[in-house]
């Protein structure tokens, strides 16, 4: 059994990668996705164990203090996210390829990380403000929280660099066929 590939898929809030990766799942392409650690409280329907493993702080911390982490960052104040070794582990040795959704620094640490062995792809909006259109439309966050997160997007456009593909989020038909065409072409496999 051939040790798999890794595919990276970092963005701003709201970008779209979320919805990216979901459809890149349904596609029968060997994924295991990497399911990330954080210390947010979960939105709407989120499960623990489905979209994330939702820890508290000290679980989180003492987690670092074990180095039990791939890669961790605290993304916002007091906000943790990071990606298990277990779960790469746990992905590996189901013979399969590993799909993040991931922020931009940990995407970029994974990248440095892995090298060629993995596809890093950055998700971005058309805009700025189209990016906080989208969060507001998603009705999840509160004003103070989406004001963050545009800060925090800004930012996270001078990391795009470390990624071996943009693909922006313009028409999301689009964006899914050209996120299919790239990360098929990486994996080698047949569409």
């Amino acid at each position: 059994m051939s040790e798999g590939k890794l595919v990276i898929f970092s963005a701003p809030s709201g970008a779209g990668k979320t919805t990216i990766v979901t459809h890149l799942l349904s596609l029968g392409l060997n994924f295991g996705f990497s399911i990330s650690a954080t210390t947010r409280k979960p939105r709407g329907s989120e499960q623990h164990g489905k979209e994330y493993y939702f820890l508290t702080t000290e679980e989180f911390k003492d987690k670092i203090n074990r180095n039990e982490f791939l890669e961790w960052e605290e993304v916002y104040p007091g906000c943790f996210y990071g990606t298990l070794k277990s779960e790469v582990e746990r992905i590996s040795k189901n013979g399969q390829n590993i799909l993040f959704d991931i922020d931009v620094v940990g995407g970029s640490n994974i990248k440095k990380f892995y090298g060629e062995k993995a596809l890093a792809v950055f998700v971005q909006a058309p805009s700025i403000a189209e990016l906080k259109n989208r969060l507001l439309s998603r009705s999840t966050d509160h004003p103070e929280v989406i004001d963050a997160r545009i800060a925090k997007a800004e930012l996270e456009m001078s990391y795009v660099h470390f990624f071996d593909i943009v693909i922006i989020n313009d028409k999301l038909e689009d964006a899914l066929c050209e996120a299919e065409e790239k990360v098929v072409r990486f994996l080698g496999a047949t569409s």
